[in-house]
C-alpha cells in the first residue's frame, strides 16, 4: 500500500470535521468531480457517500463507503470507481504540536488496477495522495468554524 504522510496546521477535529462533510469530498479528493448524495450517518461504518469520478462527459458514478470508523482518528473506506475497480483507502489523525499528522494509505483492491506493477501502482497514488493531503490541508486550516 502506498502511504503519504502531512502535518496539518490544524487540529485533529478540526481535520475530522473536513472528513465528515461528506459534501466537501470532490474539494479534497483527486479524482472525485461530484457528490450526488451524502447518506445522513455519513462518516459512520456503513455509510456512503455517491459520487462521481473522472472528467467530464467521461464520468462514473460509483461510491465510496465507511468501512471503519473512530473519530477523530482513524477513517477506513473503500473507494469505487467500476469500471476502474476499488481501492482501500486509511485515514489517520494525530496530535503533532499544535496541528495534526495525517497519513493517507491506499492500495487498489479489485479491478484491472491489480494488473499494473505494484511499484508502478503505488508512484501513481503516492503522486495523487501528495496533493489530496495538500488539498485538505489547505480546507482544515483555513475553513472557517460556524459560531
Amino acid at each position: 500500500m502506498s502511504t503519504k504522510n502531512r502535518v496539518i496546521q490544524a487540529t485533529p477535529a478540526q481535520v475530522w470535521d473536513v472528513l465528515s462533510d461528506g459534501w466537501l469530498y470532490p474539494v479534497w479528493v483527486v479524482g472525485a468531480s461530484r457528490m450526488r448524495d451524502v447518506e445522513e450517518h455519513w462518516p459512520s461504518e456503513g455509510a456512503k457517500l455517491h459520487h462521481s469520478v473522472g472528467v467530464w462527459p467521461a464520468l462514473i458514478d460509483d461510491d465510496t463507503e465507511v468501512l471503519e470508523s473512530s473519530p477523530p482518528a482513524l477513517l477506513r473506506l473503500r473507494a469505487r470507481g467500476w469500471p476502474a475497480g476499488e481501492a482501500e483507502v486509511v485515514l489517520r489523525i494525530q496530535a503533532s504540536g499544535e496541528g495534526s499528522e495525517v497519513s493517507i494509505t491506499e492500495d487498489v483492491v479489485a479491478g484491472p488496477g491489480l494488473a499494473m506493477p505494484k511499484p508502478l501502482r503505488d508512484l501513481q497514488i503516492g503522486l495523487r495522495n501528495t496533493e489530496t493531503l495538500q488539498r485538505l490541508a489547505y480546507i482544515a486550516e483555513n475553513r472557517r468554524q460556524a459560531p
